[in-house]
């Protein structure tokens, strides 16, 4: 999986920095999850969060929109799909590598949508130290839910709080049986909880027994990050971060320090399936300490 080689790209775009050049020659790959439905995953390098593509003759969605380097090789993918412009974009969280085609789409007369929360921060903190423009902007935002009825499909859009930030968006094709998760799963790797943003390890899970809830067996997951998942997948992330949190709780209840809890290694059984360049087990750790010591 090209995504355990890619820790310092995906750290800086995380941070809202410019991507490396050496990343231009990555392409998308699609893969059609249901009729007119698609995953695109980047291939070659870091482009960023998979996307959801959704076509048809009402108007073309798209879910993310990675790298602004990588707009015009995305658009060139969408191509491919559809001839019909991108007619609304759906953001499901406020970090970079998928937010960052919005001010090219935007400027096309693509509609943003997304929760309150991340446009309040966008207008708040801008991109790259830089304010955002008017275009990168969500024109329409919702508190709870939005829903769309498009191409004979109902993609209810539906927020869940202080997860990976405290802007995530989830979207469930009901059709379809289809949910696009943004990063509130990390399919098969350890996830980033963005603290700093709003996020948290009890909302993360929470948002992910959620998802689970309108799930079933023959449901296709498409993750922020790694291959289409499915239920089995999300179940497997939900006990994994479940375990590994009840466990760095047991020794900060005993009174361990973060240096005496990282020496323990409490997730080191998780290690060889789990860990990989970006959230090591050592930051995954970290991260839980800090979740349940910093209140």
């Amino acid at each position: 999986m090209f995504l355990r080689s890619a820790s310092l790209a995906l750290l800086s775009i995380l941070l809202f920095a410019p991507v490396p050049a050496q990343e231009s020659g990555i392409s998308f790959k699609s893969t059609e999850v249901a009729p007119g439905l698609y995953m695109l995953e980047g291939q070659g390098g870091f482009a960023g969060g998979n996307l959801g593509l959704l076509t048809g003759a009402d108007g073309v969605m798209l879910i993310d929109d990675g790298l602004p380097p990588l707009t015009a090789t995305m658009q060139a993918a969408i191509g491919k799909l559809t001839k019909g412009p991108v007619a609304f974009v759906v953001n499901t969280h406020v970090h970079g590598d998928h937010i960052g085609g919005n001010e090219a789409l935007g400027k096309k007369g693509a509609t943003i949508v997304a929760h309150d929360k991340l446009r309040q921060r966008l207008v708040a903190d801008g991109i790259r130290g830089e304010p955002a423009s008017k275009e990168a902007l969500p024109v329409l935002t919702f508190s709870d839910s939005a829903t769309f009825h498009l191409n004979g499909r109902t993609a209810l859009v539906f927020h869940v709080e202080h997860a990976h930030t405290d802007g995530d968006a989830v979207i469930h094709f009901r059709e379809d049986n289809v949910i696009h998760t943004g990063d509130t799963m990390f399919n098969g790797m350890f996830p980033f909880i963005d603290l700093d943003s709003g996020g948290s390890v009890e909302g993360y899970i929470a948002a992910q027994k959620r998802i689970l809830a309108i799930a079933d067996d023959q449901t296709k997951i498409i993750p922020g990050h790694g291959p289409l998942a499915s239920k089995k997948d999300l179940k497997a992330a939900v006990e994994m971060l479940e375990t590994t949190h009840r466990r760095v709780k047991a020794l900060v209840d005993a009174g361990k320090s973060e240096d005496e809890i990282l020496a323990a290694n409490p997730l080191k059984d998780y290690d060889e399936e789990w860990n990989w360049s970006f959230i090591t087990t050592e930051r995954m750790t970290k991260t839980l300490y800090r979740a349940l010591t910093d209140k």
